[in-house]
Order: structure tokens, then sequence, then C-alpha cells
């Protein structure tokens, strides 16, 4: 029994001396960069655009034109959609038809009051009269006006979600545009980088699609922490000579993080 302990013994310090004459054991070059990786952190985010929107229609008719198709550039104010805006528009003739005719009565019914043949609640009906006429012309002005939709921004058409000779109901989607020229990198951080991030630092982002970086400053933080995960939504602003980029494109981030 005792010969048995020995020889245990024996074995365990030859792996002893071993490992420690071992010149590989103790490289600086295998053991894991501490301070490196306290330097720097990275996190996984998205490109966003600060100017996108889902164009709908706030009438019913019939699409005659949409002048742009996907991927297709566009300036505030050009028509991206227009209605069969017939029906609306003789609407609005009449309506003015009749506000040019409640003025004439007016100004006759205020010649006869001069002249005591009317009394003053004849005006007053008369001014009632055209005031209801002039309100009337302003709701088809809005209608005919509705009939078009311009474009609220400059950008590029994502998708059309309806086509030219289409019926379509108030409040049908019809566009779906984007300004790829005001992204924003969306990222979510632990919630713990939040008292050593500040706006007006920067960091790197990297799109997988491009795999060029890019400098991005720190903008703004979410309003709340998600319970769940402990992150922080963190928005940071692109330089503007960043070009040839996308809503969508997905990257990481790498920053420093105070100590």
């Amino acid at each position: 029994m005792r010969s048995i302990l020995w020889s245990l013994l024996g074995v365990a310090g030859t792996v002893a001396v071993a490992w420690a004459d071992d010149p590989l054991a103790h490289d600086p070059l295998l053991e894991p960069p501490a301070a490196e990786a306290a330097r720097e952190s990275s996190a996984r985010g998205i490109l966003r655009a600060r100017d996108q929107a889902t164009l709908s229609s706030e009438l019913a008719g019939r699409v005659v034109e949409m002048p742009f198709a996907e991927g297709e550039a566009f300036k505030k104010g050009e028509v991206l959609v227009r209605f069969d805006c017939s029906a609306y528009q003789a609407q609005l003739n009449a309506a003015q038809a009749a506000v040019r005719a409640a003025r004439e009565e007016l100004g006759h019914k205020k010649q006869l009051a001069a002249l005591n043949s009317v009394g003053r609640f004849e005006v007053a009906l008369a001014e009632a009269r055209q005031a209801q006429s002039q309100a009337e012309a302003q709701v088809y002005q809005v209608q005919v006006r509705r009939c078009s939709v311009t474009a609220p921004f400059d950008g590029q058409v994502v998708q059309r979600k309806a086509r030219p000779h289409e019926s379509v109901a108030a409040g049908t989607a019809l566009l779906e545009i984007v300004d790829n020229r005001s992204l924003e990198a969306h990222l979510l951080v632990p919630s713990a980088w939040l008292g050593r991030l500040e706006p007006g630092s920067h960091f790197e982002f990297t799109p997988d699609e491009t795999g060029q970086p890019l400098q991005v400053e720190v903008k703004r933080f979410g309003a709340r922490i998600d319970e769940g995960s402990q992150t922080l939504l963190l928005i940071g602003v692109l330089s503007p000579s960043a070009e040839g980029l996308l809503a969508g494109m997905s990257g990481t981030a790498r920053f420093p993080v105070k100590q």
C-alpha cells in the first residue's frame, strides 16, 4: 500500500515539473487580451432612415398615374400618385358657381336694404347663404387637392402597393418611400454602458454588405431600458460624406468604452 502511494506522488510531481518547465504554459500570447477587450466593445446594429413613410390614399378613387417605380428617385413636391378627379372637380365647379350666386344675391339685398326695401333679416340671411356656399366650396377644394399625392421629402420608392388603373378605398396604402441620405445607426447596447457613453462621442460601424468602416457620432439614447435583456437603444448619426448606403444594412459597431 505504501509503495503504491509513493508511486502516485512521484507521477504527480513529474507532471507538475513538466508543466512548470513547459515554455508555452505562461506564454502571454496565449492568454486572452483582457486589457484590450476592456478598452474596446462591440455591438450589432442596423441602418435605418430618419425619413421614411408609407403613403396612403385619403379618398376613394381610381389610380390613373404612378410615375415612379421601385428604386426610382424623386424630389420633394413631385406627384407620386394621381387619381381620377373628374367627379370631385365637377362638384367643386358647382360649389364655386353657388358661391358666385350667393355673392350676387347678397349684393342685391344690400342695395335693397339701402333703399329700405328689405329688412336687416333678409341681408343677414343672404350673408349666411354666402358663407355656407363658400364652406362647401372649400370642402371640394380639399378633395380635389387629395387627388394628387405629392412627395413629402426627397427619396426613392421602396415598393408600390397599388398599380395604375386600380380602384382603391380611402386609407389604402399606395407607396412605401425612403430617403437613404438620412440614415442613422440603431444599436442595442448593454444598459451598463449608459454611464460610460455620452452624446457627441464617436464609434466605428462596419456594414456587412460593404465591409467599409464608417465614423458614427452618438446622437441620443432610447427612452427606456428593456427589463428582460437589460439593453438600451443607442442611435448614432452618420457622416454626411457617407455614400452608397441603404436602409436595412446591418453591421458591427466598435467603439472605446471609458473606464
